[in-house]
Formats: C-alpha cells, sequence, structure tokens
C-alpha cells in the first residue's frame, strides 16, 4: 500500500531555526530556536509532519531563563526535543547566560521544569538515551575552524556528568562543526553535525560506529547541501533532525533560507522537510543534486490504510482584535521578557491592546517594549489603527518590522519640538534616519508597512482611504547577513517611553497581517 504526500516548503515558514523533532507513537513535536525572544522555543505538534500546530512554548517563566542582559541574537539557541521513559526533554545552551541545560515535561504542551544544568561544552547540546539507560550529552566545543564534538555521560535527574568529556566528532575539516545528534539505528550509532556555518556553506555530514563514542567513519560527502547549485531556490541547508514514521519511512527536518538577495532573507531560516533515502546504510537527503524543493509530491508505503497528506493552506489575511475576554493567542512574543500588565494590558481599555512604553526604546535593547510576531511572506502588509497622545517629546508608538535591536523599520505617532505628527524610522545596522510629518489629526491614525522582495514603505493614512509612504527602504538593509543576525524579521507593535518616565498610553484597535 502507498498513499501521497504533497506539501510546500518550508512546512514552517519565517524565523523558525534550528529545528529538532520526534515521533511519540503516532504523535510528532517540533522545537525550534528563538534567541532573544520570550516566550522561548515554541512547541508544535503534526500528526503527519506536513501540518503543524502550536502547542505552547518550553520556556515561560523567569525562574527557566532570564534574557534581560542579552544582545540580539544570543539568548536560545538550537534546542533539541527527545523523548524517554514517559517524559520530555528539551536540551538548549542560554548565550552569555546560565549556558547549558535542559528542562522536562510529561506534557509537551506544558509546564516544564526549572532548569537542569550540565557542565560541560559551548554551544548546541544534544541528548541521546541508549538501550543499556545510559545518557549521553554530545555537545560543539571549540571556536570556529577548531569546532568539534565532545561527549560525556550524564545522571538524567541530577545533570551531572558521570564522565569526562571525550572528543568523539571532528567533521570534514569545515568550520563550525555543531547541531551534533548522536542516533542508534539498526544497532549502528551514527553522529550527525552540520559544517560550514549557517551561510552558504552549510552542509550536514555525518559518521558511523558499532561504538557511541566511535571512532565514527565519515561519509566523504554531505548528506544534504545545496552549496554548488547557486541558482536552486532553497539555500544554507543543514542543521537536520532525522526521524521515522510508523510505516518505516524516514524523515528529515532542517533548516534552510528561501534566498532573496546576497544578504539572505528577511524571514530567516527556516523549517523545512524531506524524505531521506538509505544508501548502503547512509541516510541521504540531497547532496547537490536539488530534488528537494519549493514544491514537494511523493508517494511513500503505508503498513496500513491511510489518507494522502495535502498541505493545509494557512491563512494569508490575519486580523487579531484585541478584548478582554480574548488572551493574545501564542503567536505572539517579546523581546527578552513578558512585560507587566501595567506595560501591556487588554482589560485597560476594552477593545483595544494598550502598551505603556518605558525608558527603553528599539534601539536600546534591555527591556524594550515590543509586541510581535513573526513576518511569513516577502510580499506582505501590516496594518493597525493607534490613538496615542504623546506629552513630550521622545515619546513614540506604532508598528515596526524588527530584525535586531541594530537593524529595524518602524513608523508611529510621536511629537518633535511640540508638533504632533509621524515618524518613520529606517535603523540599518544601528545608522539611523528619522523622517517626520506633522499632521492636525490627533484622535488616531491608520500605520502600515508594506514590504516587497525588494523594499519597505513606512505608511500612514488619516482616513484608511489615502494612504501617504513616508519612507521606502531596501529588503536587503534588513536581511540577516546585514548585521550577522541570526533571526529572522518580526513584525508588530511598539511604544516608547522617556528616561524621565513620561509615557502616554498607546492603544491599538487591531493588527492585520496580509500576505501579498
Amino acid at each position: 500500500m502507498t498513499r501521497l504526500i504533497e506539501y510546500t516548503n518550508p512546512v514552517l515558514p519565517g524565523f523558525y531555526p534550528d529545528p529538532s523533532a520526534i515521533r511519540v507513537g503516532e504523535d510528532y513535536y517540533l522545537v525550534t530556536s528563538t534567541f532573544e525572544y520570550f516566550p522561548g522555543v515554541p512547541i508544535f505538534h503534526s500528526k503527519d509532519l506536513v501540518n503543524w500546530t502550536q502547542i505552547g512554548h518550553v520556556l515561560t517563566r523567569e525562574s527557566q531563563v532570564n534574557l534581560l542582559a542579552r544582545n540580539s541574537s544570543e539568548g536560545i539557541y538550537a534546542p533539541v526535543l527527545r523523548y524517554d521513559n514517559d517524559l520530555f526533554y528539551m536540551i538548549t545552551t542560554d548565550v552569555y547566560g546560565i549556558g547549558n541545560f535542559y528542562v522536562t515535561a510529561s506534557d509537551p504542551a506544558g509546564p516544564w521544569s526549572d532548569p537542569i544544568k550540565i557542565p560541560y561544552g559551548n554551544i548546541d547540546p544534544s541528548l541521546f538515551f541508549d538501550d543499556d539507560g545510559k545518557v549521553y550529552v554530545s555537545v560543539q566545543s571549540g571556536f570556529g575552524e577548531t569546532s568539534h564534538i565532545i561527549q560525556y555521560e550524564i545522571d538524567r535527574a541530577t545533570g551531572e556528568a558521570l564522565t569526562e568529556p571525550v572528543v568523539v566528532f571532528e567533521g570534514d575539516e569545515g568550520p563550525w562543526v555543531e547541531g551534533p545528534h548522536l542516533y542508534k539505528i539498526n544497532d549502528v550509532y551514527y553522529m550527525m553535525t552540520a559544517s560550514g556555518g549557517t551561510g552558504p556553506m552549510h552542509r550536514e555530514i555525518i559518521g558511523r560506529s558499532n561504538n557511541p563514542y566511535g571512532p565514527f567513519e565519515m561519509l566523504d560527502h554531505p548528506i544534504l547541501t545545496h552549496n554548488a547549485i547557486k541558482d536552486h531556490p532553497i539555500q544554507y541547508t543543514g542543521h537536520v533532525e532525522l526521524l521515522d514514521d510508523s510505516d518505516g519511512n524516514w524523515w528529515a527536518l532542517f533548516l534552510a533560507v528561501r534566498l532573496r538577495n546576497d544578504r539572505g532573507s528577511v524571514l530567516g531560516r527556516e523549517t523545512y522537510l524531506a524524505p531521506v533515502t538509505w544508501i548502503d546504510g547512509w541516510p541521504m537527503i540531497d547532496n547537490n543534486e536539488g530534488h528537494v524543493g519549493l514544491e514537494m509530491s511523493l508517494t511513500v508505503p503505508t503498513l496500513q490504510p491511510r489518507e494522502d497528506v495535502v498541505m493545509q493552506t494557512a491563512s494569508d489575511n490575519i486580523v487579531t482584535t484585541f478584548t478582554t475576554q480574548q488572551p493574545l493567542d501564542m503567536n505572539w512574543i517579546y523581546t527578552r521578557v513578558l512585560p507587566s500588565q501595567a506595560e501591556v494590558s487588554l482589560s485597560s481599555n476594552d477593545g483595544y491592546l494598550t502598551l505603556v512604553g518605558n525608558e527603553y526604546n528599539l534601539k536600546d535593547g534591555e527591556s524594550n517594549l515590543f509586541v510581535c510576531r513573526r513576518q511569513l511572506h516577502h510580499a506582505m502588509r501590516i496594518e493597525t489603527y493607534v490613538e496615542f497622545a504623546p506629552v513630550v517629546d521622545g515619546e513614540h508608538a506604532g508598528i515596526a518590522a524588527r530584525l535586531s535591536d541594530n537593524t529595524f523599520y518602524a513608523v508611529g505617532v510621536s511629537q518633535r519640538e511640540g508638533d504632533f505628527g509621524i515618524s518613520a524610522i529606517t535603523m540599518k545596522n544601528k545608522k539611523e534616519e528619522v523622517e517626520f510629518v506633522t499632521v492636525a489629526k490627533r484622535d488616531g491614525v491608520w500605520l502600515a508597512i508594506a514590504s516587497t522582495e525588494k523594499q519597505y514603505e513606512l505608511q500612514y493614512s488619516l482616513d484608511r482611504e489615502h494612504w501617504h509612504t513616508i519612507i521606502s527602504a531596501d529588503s536587503s538593509d534588513i536581511s540577516p547577513d546585514s548585521d550577522g543576525s541570526f533571526t529572522g524579521v518580526c513584525v508588530g507593535m511598539f511604544a516608547n517611553g522617556t528616561k524621565q518616565g513620561e509615557a502616554a498610553p498607546a492603544k491599538f484597535e487591531y493588527f492585520q497581517y496580509q500576505a501579498h
């Protein structure tokens, strides 16, 4: 028996890098990196590996992680999801924070435990539960060209190391041998890692052994890369997770980029799905053949009658209205910390999301107030209606497309030398440009940011019919490689107060995201 599987890559569009996934019975679960955003590590559920539904976040409390002092693209790196003895494990790195740790949960939707720290390694720790009860940590060590993988055993309850770390894998002589996963498949141990960095030379490599510590026989070429086919629409492929389905078919989930310019894509690194073919005992995905594409259609064996799998079409027009009775859904995230009720409220003014800014603005970092969701399409438009009456110069509230503290585009209501008006800001790798337009209307304005593959337009309207573009800015300037970011663009609402404590409330009536 067979069934047809048809889907569009990426299966998780937008800033969802470093996927890690497991199968538990007939259910699949997946997590991705979040860096400085909070709550951290979204977790998804699927029945078919194609259609994913978010069921929560793993890191939701300050007792688990405090990102307040993290710069952009620091924070939570490369989570790995595992399951053993009725318990879910998520292991990750809080870069420049508490380092490597894992949390556990009996229900993947949470709540998850407080961190259990582990002693050794740099970034990208992974867990492997062997048949004999031993628990291994495989983790990147070194820097750049000296990157390699070390491994040791731990006590699963405490994180205490039971053995000294040893070097087990040095890769293919490329830089940044990272993202290790140790598997045992048909009594063979496989060590799989990324190599080459997450840019144009990104690739996935693998070795095998009859011992979890190796030595590992290296396959002499990558199991996944598009680094030799520059015109392919999917680039920077790597950071793979292998898993089987209940019919015995094997699959790979991995990150890649829909390249739009020489600085990547404003969407960042996204999650892709591809079939795995076993050849001479090696799991092969796509070593520069180019058959993993944006549109996938394949027929796979099945052990029992099953329906064909077709990708569900997500809405391209998402309108969020704000009421006391309906909390923000889990697609909404924040920079670094969960704001207080005084800063973000659905109850202060029923029918509005009310933001009260603090002393930090979008370029300051720390706890700047930005309520956002991921940009999912290169061509899109966001729109809102905001009522905001700044008291002093420096207050600002509106909408933004943010890559990092150093790089963002924003348009909002502000005051300059006592005049009320609209400010548009382009911050490009710390280089700021501001345009200010005085307007007479003070009882609310409409704001929009529209993007194409080439540019963003920052707009306002006084009647929602006649729109005025204040600034047009290049899309490549907000792509990740423009300032070295590991994230993608997130879009949403912001409010800035002043360092002197002035902060008028900004009332947002709705937020519309529409793909073009």
